[in-house]
This record gives structure tokens, sequence and C-alpha cells, in this order.
């Protein structure tokens, strides 16, 4: 859940950048308006990473998935957002 809230903060942080409405967006992104406004108040159901990936890039961004061996100090890895 933390991984979908960081993607859709990013998602309204760029419709907000590029002075869209929701409806302008919801169009560009392929979704119904409504579902848009519950991702962006954090109703994530139904809304998968993917698609929200997919999201960002009819946004205009590139979106990179980086696969790497966790550090010896943990035993397993862990998932993270960064945004450049």
């Amino acid at each position: 859940m933390q991984v979908k809230a960081s993607l859709a903060s990013k998602i309204g942080e760029i419709i907000k950048y590029k002075h869209l409405t929701q409806t302008q967006a919801a169009e560009i992104l392929g979704m119904p308006q409504p579902k848009l406004s519950g991702m962006l108040r954090g109703q994530f159901r139904g809304i998968s990473e993917a698609k929200m990936l997919e999201c960002l890039n009819k946004l205009g961004r590139d979106v990179e998935i980086v696969v790497r061996k966790s550090s010896r100090s943990r035993t397993g890895g862990h998932t993270k957002v960064v945004f450049a």
C-alpha cells in the first residue's frame, strides 16, 4: 500500500503541475474521473501498481524499475519508490 500511496501522490503532483482538471487527467489516463478521484484520495481498490505506472507514462514520465541484491545487513529485500 505504501508503494501505491507514493505513486498516487506523484500522479496527483503531476496533474497539478500540468494544471489539469481531474476530468482532463482522467481522459488522458483512460479512466473514469470518479476512479481517478478515488485513487488520489487513497482508494486503491481495483487499481494495480502496473496501472499506476502506466498513468505516469501517459503523463509524460519515464518509469525505471531496478532490482538489485539487498545489502548484507538485511536478510530480506525491500521495495521503495524514488522520484528523480
